[in-house]
């Protein structure tokens, strides 16, 4: 049997395990962390999922190529006839916007119209796995995912696609579009007003409460579930083979699981571009906690003060880029550690650059991004790399 991931704090899981047994129990940060694979690519193949597989860990645990790529392809099928299109590989394409010539990986064309789906796929197939190790499918455990939108929708049309039951948990706020979609696609949709005296955010603490009760955590936090980064890394591979030039890529930042992705996909790929963390003035709970681990000494020491470097975000978040207004960055040290790797930093936007940024994303590119999904452009405008550069950036969610 294979073993199980090691965690961050040095202890090793159970081979079934999605989370470290030590988170919550004490105040130091737990994240299970996958290996790094070696480069492999599937060059006869347009689809991540079969393209990247032996970069990922839910085929080093199926043990059976021929298996795992017919399964990927009845999955994706699947996932067709819910959302009217699988899995490719996302264009990638240089834009100029200004005077600037940047590189755009549009992923708003992606399954679910976001770049969500991929971590949520990439869950099902570690769940597909272990059904066929354990001889076929039993009574199917409860999924559950807390999110407002593009995660939610995504989890939804992978678990619908899977025929798998789901609880979406989303606040009192949720557009009224995304939950009608939710709806349709057979979730269940509870809501989660703010309680007096709870920090945090309200959908994520009962989501907690459903993983504690037996729910197989089905979103895109790694601390909840390590196997999320698996299918999340497929991004980073296909902008490591499309743009081997990028010195510098900036990411929107909500959770956490994106940038911890595509910084770790790109590194497998030999990339050497640095990792821009963006957020709002709005919500900046990552640079608030890459300043505070600088003044405790470094990243070791944070990781085992968690609550001193990262708590939730007050008062309540606030932004056009409503995707990445989480109270806190789950994914904090994962991404704080590929920042410091690579010579990234964090960059914090004020409010009014977020829709400069997306007017102009718009404009120069014809795609028509959310401000969350072009929240990184944002970052760009702000940070104003040299002029002999080659940056890129994510456009994450399309505006619905």
């Amino acid at each position: 049997m294979l073993q199980g991931l090691t965690c961050s704090c040095g202890a090793v899981a159970a081979g079934d395990a999605w989370a470290c047994a030590k988170r919550g129990s004490d105040d130091q940060d737990h994240v299970l962390r996958l290996p790094m694979p070696e480069w492999s690519v599937d060059d006869t193949s347009r689809q991540p999922f079969v393209r990247y597989r032996r970069m990922l860990r839910s085929w080093v645990e199926a043990e059976d190529d021929e298996w795992f790529v017919a399964e990927v392809g009845r999955l994706d099928d699947a996932v067709a006839e819910v959302d009217g299109h699988g899995f490719e590989v996302t264009p990638c394409s240089e834009a100029l916007i200004g005077e600037r010539s940047i590189t755009v990986k549009n992923e708003t064309g992606n399954v679910s119209g976001s770049h969500k789906a991929r971590h949520t796929f990439g869950l099902m197939l570690h769940l597909l796995v272990r059904e066929r190790r354990a001889g076929g499918a039993a009574d199917r455990p409860l999924l559950a995912v807390a999110s407002c939108g593009n995660a939610a929708v995504a989890a939804a049309v992978v678990a619908a696609a899977a025929r798998w039951p789901i609880t979406v948990y989303v606040p009192v706020v949720a557009e009224e579009a995304v939950v009608d979609r939710l709806r349709e696609l057979g979730a269940t949709v509870e809501f989660c007003p703010r309680i007096d005296g709870e920090e945090g955010d309200p959908s994520y603490h009962r989501f907690r409460e459903a993983v504690g009760a037996g729910a197989v955590p089905f979103g895109c936090q790694g601390p909840d579930n390590g196997y999320t980064i698996d299918g999340g890394r497929t991004l980073g591979y296909e902008l490591a083979e499309q743009a081997p030039d990028t010195d510098r890529v900036y990411v929107q930042v909500g959770g956490g699981a994106l940038a911890a992705s595509v910084a770790q996909g790109m590194a497998v790929g030999g990339s050497p571009a640095a990792l821009m963390a963006v957020q709002t003035e709005g919500c900046a709970p990552l640079a608030r906690a890459w300043q505070r681990t600088a003044e405790l000494g470094g990243l070791d020491e944070a990781r085992r003060q968690r609550s001193a470097v990262m708590r939730p975000w007050t008062p309540a978040p606030f932004s056009a880029a409503t995707g990445i207004l989480d109270d806190e960055t789950y994914d904090w040290a994962a991404v704080a550690e590929a920042m410091a790797a690579t010579g990234g930093h964090p960059v914090v936007v004020p409010e009014p650059v977020v829709a400069e940024a997306c007017e102009a994303g718009r404009a120069a590119t014809g795609i028509n991004v959310s401000p969350t999904g072009s929240a990184g452009l944002a970052g760009l405008l702000c940070d104003d790399p040299p002029s002999e550069a080659n940056p890129a950036v994510l456009f994450t969610g399309a505006q619905r």
